[in-house]
């Protein structure tokens, strides 16, 4: 078992690699996508020897690459004294396994790629495990004994007379058991987040997500806005588990921010599948900040993608907020906040680095929640006062008169959801907001 798993995590486990990167031009490549691979193999800790470019029309059967070029990619292997080949593009198994056995040298292609920075940078239980899912699953549809006769079957010795089993159907069924086992404690996993999110919401504790194209600033954000100490890197997928907290926002109240993982073009579905319960954050989230970098050459097609990726996991429909980032990196950009015909936020400009702007986040995010404010007038006994307390404790309470009688005349303003929760805890209350809540 041990070894089966082990062969799933062995791609980049090796110190000091060092690699020769392939990226060819195909229909659907789009630009930057080379940049964008060799940044993936900077954080996977990977030295570049030296990076072999061509094109074609079509993916060749055997090598992928085409003979020739698999040829010229060998040679490059020994010039540079290469131990990997990094191809910026998704092998077949047999694709895989021929260039592997021509150029006699390990062959990772990009999900491989991705798949062992995920597994460099989680830290969490429930990380580790969808890590190990994703790379379960693919190694699943690639499993192929090198040094084992794959017809000897067992049988035929005393006690293990049948139909037999081979090596390769052993550890097939061994990997499949490892799957529903992972699985099952994913599962156990996703009822606890969603326990959280019901508490949550029986709260009525509004969840804004940060999301984004990874390395475009969202846990320095997350940081600035929180002081929460998470782990920030100029490097893709710096980190992969989500975290939460809670932070005040004037007129709203507490809300819970959540940073998650980041995401990338081509996302590889089997992380999707595994990472489902991290990436709900996004979809049961009340408001999404979706951080931009705004002074990258391909904003628009990291845009895109980030939008192709929110379709996917069905968080398409939330609210969204943008967040242009990285303003200082820009001078003729000052913070400042897009509004819509209708007077409401679009996007936020700002500079995390700088701290410029950020109060403008914070306004933009209670004007969201702001639009489901109430303003109205209460006049209230003097007998209410705790009522009256409560209501100040909340910051509802924008004016306050005297009547005749010692009765308290209260202009309000507050977020429906919180009344509603007050008046849950003091239903006898409810009389004198009943033109609120008939």
């Amino acid at each position: 078992m041990t070894e089966i798993i082990e062969e799933a995590s062995e791609l980049l486990s090796h110190p000091h690699d060092r690699a020769v990167i392939v990226s060819l031009e195909m229909p659907e490549s789009e630009p930057g996508d080379l940049a964008e691979f060799c940044e993936l193999v900077t954080s996977a800790g990977v030295e570049i020897a030296t990076t072999i470019t061509g094109s074609r029309q079509t993916a060749h059967h055997k090598y992928f690459v085409g003979t020739g070029k698999a040829e010229e990619i060998c040679q490059a292997v020994q010039d540079y004294d290469a131990n990997v080949i990094l191809i910026n593009h998704d092998l077949t198994p047999s694709q895989n396994r021929n260039l592997e056995s021509l150029c006699d040298i390990r062959v990772v292609d990009r999900t491989g790629l991705i798949l062992d920075i995920f597994a460099q940078r989680a830290q969490s239980f429930e990380g580790k495990l969808q890590v190990e899912l994703a790379q379960l699953t693919r190694l699943a549809t690639r499993l192929v004994r090198k040094h084992t006769n794959l017809s000897q079957q067992r049988g035929g010795a005393v006690g293990l007379r049948g139909p037999g089993e081979t090596r390769l159907e052993m550890d097939r069924r061994v990997i499949s058991d490892r799957i529903r086992q992972l699985k099952k404690r994913l599962e156990s996993v996703t009822k606890m987040r969603a326990q959280e999110r019901i508490s949550r919401e029986r709260n009525e504790v509004p969840t804004v997500a940060l999301v984004g194209y990874t390395n475009a600033g969202k846990s320095s954000l997350f940081n600035a806005l929180t002081d929460a100490g998470v782990y920030v890197q100029d490097q893709l997928f710096a980190t992969l588990d989500p975290t939460h907290r809670a932070i005040e926002i004037p007129h709203v109240g507490r809300i819970v921010l959540v940073d998650t993982v980041g995401f990338i073009s081509k996302l590889p579905h089997d992380l999707v599948e595994a990472f489902k319960s991290t990436l709900q954050e996004a979809v049961e989230a009340d408001l999404l900040l979706e951080v931009i970098d705004v002074a990258d050459k391909e904003r628009e097609l990291k845009m895109r993608e980030v939008s192709n990726v929110l379709e996917q996991i069905k968080a398409d429909q939330v609210p969204r907020l943008q967040v242009f980032n990285k303003i200082d990196l820009k001078p003729e950009i000052n913070p400042h906040i897009s509004e819509n015909e209708r007077g409401l936020p679009t996007a936020v400009w700002l500079s995390v680095v700088k701290k410029e702007g950020l109060s403008l986040l914070i306004d933009a995010i209670a004007t969201h929640f702001q639009q489901n404010h109430l303003a109205l007038s209460v006049t209230l006994p003097p007998s209410e006062g705790r009522l009256r307390a409560e209501l100040y404790r909340l910051d509802a309470v924008k004016d306050e008169q005297f009547g005749e009688k010692g009765e308290f005349i209260l202009e309000l303003y507050l977020a429906r959801y919180r009344l509603m929760r007050l008046l849950k805890e003091m239903p006898e209350t409810s009389g004198y907001f009943t033109s609120v809540i008939s």
